[in-house]
């Protein structure tokens, strides 16, 4: 079962440790993309330090000139032996492993292995814009099955969708996102199953990005898809990236259930040449030694949901909002503020704090906005004030 976060892991809280100042100093995205006067809680960056461990393997690569080419199987060792302590699973076979330069760039190559173009590939809105942009990029068809208004994958609709796209007996993938993103739904083992089986009765090959797993919160329990019956002939994505905040030092796994080893197998050797063998050395000193660090994020995030439940309650009342499982990413439905389709881009144009947009997000998304609330709790607290301050102009 996951290990529930707690604050004596012996790390300190890395959602204090930083300040405005030190922050302002990144050249990355998600402090670069506004001006100076504009408050970022919006793309998946986290505001913390990074974890000791990966501090060491990144300058000890440094100091060695070690940054040639990945090679063997220490990444996929690392995981699999996270996967039995965080996740009490031990069906990751490192055999049915291969190292992908990220996690979207890994589900395009996968989903290029079990469908063709203009086959449909099944997707659960709202939704992670990029599911959308590389789907179409690959020159697949994207076919929205919406959750339901509990924000969980709807078993009635998931199968008419199925049945729906399948009709032709063209071949049809669906792109599970788990834990989801936007909403921080963490899937049970029973709606995994559900799937599953499914997806058996259609043909329906599924891909899972479980990017978000190591980011499930106290109360809730991960698991992998394909540790669940009928999960055999799945493909997952994982990654190190969105927990240790590593998403500039590229590297992913896609892993292969027993019945989809094959498919993996005929995976292209060069797409292996795309992942940094820094990212990797990164990633895998995360999982081994960086357990300590992510349990002291999962309470500062913890405490963070809370704070933000509060703030919003005191200062806009209006805005509904279901505390996710998982994930640092909130999903605000602002439909009852009136702002429109977009209240992200009232909130920038007049509180000046950077939202991302609901829109891009696919149906479900009007009307709502997704905040990143891996950040300090004073920047939080700032963030929902602008937001308040927004609704005056």
């Amino acid at each position: 079962m996951t290990r529930i976060p707690h604050e004596t892991s012996g790390e300190p809280n890395p959602l204090h440790a930083l300040t405005p100042e030190l922050l302002r100093r990144r050249t990355s995205m998600k402090w670069r993309t506004y001006p100076e006067d504009v408050l970022p809680v919006w793309v998946a960056e986290m505001d913390v330090p990074l974890a000791e461990p990966v501090v060491r393997a990144v300058t000890g690569a440094m100091e060695r000139g070690d940054t040639g080419y990945p090679v063997g199987s220490a990444y996929a060792e690392a995981l699999a032996a996270f996967a039995r302590q965080r996740w009490d699973w031990d069906g990751l076979a490192v055999e049915r492993t291969a190292i992908v330069p990220d996690v979207m760039l890994g589900v395009v190559e996968m989903l290029k292995l079990v469908t063709g173009p203009g086959d449909p590939v099944v997707v659960n809105s709202p939704v992670y814009p990029p599911f959308y942009a590389f789907v179409r990029h690959l020159d697949r068809r994207v076919v929205e099955a919406p959750l339901g208004a509990d924000g969980r994958i709807d078993p009635e609709v998931l199968k008419d969708t199925f049945r729906r796209v399948t009709a032709g007996r063209e071949r049809a993938a669906y792109l599970l996102c788990s834990p989801h993103n936007p909403t921080g739904t963490v899937h049970t083992a029973d709606e995994l199953s559900a799937v599953a089986a499914l997806a058996e009765r259609y043909g329906v090959r599924v891909v899972a990005d479980e990017i978000h797993a190591p980011l499930v919160l106290a109360g809730a329990r991960f698991v992998p898809y394909l540790s669940v019956p009928g999960g055999e002939r799945g493909l997952s994505l994982m990654s190190a990236s969105k927990a240790w905040n590593l998403a500039g030092l590229k590297a992913a796994l896609a892993v292969a259930g027993p019945e989809a080893a094959a498919d993996l197998a005929r995976m292209p050797e060069e797409v292996g040449h795309g992942p940094s063998h820094v990212g990797v050395l990164a990633h895998t000193a995360a999982l081994r030694e960086g357990t300590a660090w992510l349990d002291a994020l999962l309470a500062g995030l913890d405490a963070n949901r809370r704070l933000l439940t509060g703030l919003l309650a005191e200062h806009l009342p209006a805005i509904r909002y279901r505390p996710g499982e998982a994930t640092y990413l909130a999903w605000l439905d602002c439909r009852g503020l009136d702002l429109g389709d977009d209240p992200a881009e009232v909130f920038l144009r007049h509180g000046r704090v950077a939202l991302n947009s609901g829109l891009p997000f696919g149906t479900g998304g009007a009307g709502h906005a997704r905040l990143n609330l891996a950040t300090t709790p004073g920047l939080l607290t700032e963030a929902v004030r602008r937001m308040a301050v927004a609704l005056r102009r």
